[in-house]
């Protein structure tokens, strides 16, 4: 059994935001989205994986390089321009040979991860297994519509939908898949469609189980979507993941679950209320307030400001007085504060962006 991640640029719902680097590196309670994924396979068994690569790949490869800190034997494959995630599947074919394999799409997060793909794919003797939930909009996802345990069909992104049974984008298939893929045409939108090649494998004859997911499942192709899932993991770490390895004063007041970076300070009348995680080499100042729902990255800095339900990359620098509930913040931002008035926001501010009022 194989893994292959999908990991290419950013996705264009993103773009707009200019963070820079790949949006699969993005942080989820302060881990890359794309580690959850290879975390994922890593608990299933998986050794060898595959991380295709698009144009933008150089901090994937810096941070993940051969994956043993992962337990993991990682190979990268270049994809260039994005195509399709059935042509990911054509540029792994050397790689995959006809090994079954996992394919998981980066910037995905699954609670209930693979185990339950490979032993649904195994005791069926199946030829693939797709995840599959109900979603409210089903217009942007692949859509497939069963009957017992028959697919009658399956369509990508359909304006008008049979149903909102969404694939979920993790998948595991057999050999039989590559010649399919192989004699794929480029779809209306320019792509080799992964949903086409699913359909063709079904009505060959092939064996295809849709696999109702449990548990939480989310696309993390917006901001919203960041923060919802920033706030789902943060709920769901086990209590291991919470240590307080920085300095706090006696009269700060960490609730719940906080977890504390090496070399950082929290200062005397700060309140944290968990979930939240910060970084290594951060600093806390007097009068702040953090959290619930809040993740801040390494060497972030806090001074008279609130800050809940957010995600603060690293190396920024926030200083009150100022509410932020539910923002994004890249690396490297400067938000200043200079009225005496404590003022609320709601912001999304790419890296290195500077925001003072």
């Amino acid at each position: 059994m194989k893994g292959l991640v999908l990991a290419g640029g950013y996705g264009t719902r993103l773009r707009p935001l200019t963070f820079t680097g790949n949006k699969h590196m993005l942080p989820i309670a302060n881990q890359p989205i794309l580690f959850y994924g290879l975390k994922h396979l890593a608990r299933a068994g998986i050794r060898d994986v595959g991380i295709i690569l698009g144009p933008l790949h150089e901090e994937i490869q810096e941070t993940v390089g051969d994956g043993q800190a992962l337990g993991l034997r990682v190979h990268y494959i270049h994809q260039g321009d994005p195509k399709g995630l059935a042509h990911a599947v054509l540029c792994a074919r050397e790689f995959l040979g006809n090994d079954p394999f996992v394919m998981y799409l980066g910037d995905n997060l699954l609670q209930e991860g693979v185990e339950e793909f490979i032993r649904i794919y195994e005791a069926e003797h199946a030829d693939a297994v797709v995840g599959a939930t109900p979603v409210s909009n089903p217009q942007q996802y692949g859509i497939v519509e069963v009957d017992g345990d028959r697919i009658r069909s399956i369509e990508e992104k359909p304006a008008s939908p049979r149903g909102n049974l969404a694939l979920i984008g993790v998948y595991l298939f057999g050999p039989a898949i590559h010649p399919i893929v192989a004699k794929l045409q480029p779809s209306k939108r320019g792509e080799l469609e992964i949903t086409e090649a699913i359909w063709k494998l079904a009505e060959s004859g092939g064996r295809v189980v849709v696999h109702p997911v449990r548990g939480w499942w989310k696309d993390t192709g917006r901001p919203g979507d960041l923060l919802d899932a920033n706030e789902l993991v943060l709920s769901n770490l086990p209590p291991t993941a919470f240590t307080c390895t920085g300095v706090v004063a006696r009269d700060a007041a960490l609730n719940g679950s906080v977890g504390v970076g090496l070399g950082t300070v929290i200062e005397g009348n700060v309140e944290v209320n968990g979930p939240v995680i910060i970084g290594a080499g951060a600093h806390i100042g007097s009068g702040s307030r953090i959290g619930p729902a809040t993740a801040l990255g390494d060497g972030v800095v806090i001074s008279a400001a609130e800050i809940t339900r957010s995600i603060v990359m690293e190396g920024t620098r926030i200083v009150g007085p100022i509410r932020l509930t539910d923002s994004l913040i890249g690396r490297n931002v400067e938000i200043q504060g200079r009225k005496r008035a404590r003022r609320e926001m709601t912001a999304i501010l790419g890296d290195a962006a500077q925001l003072r009022f």
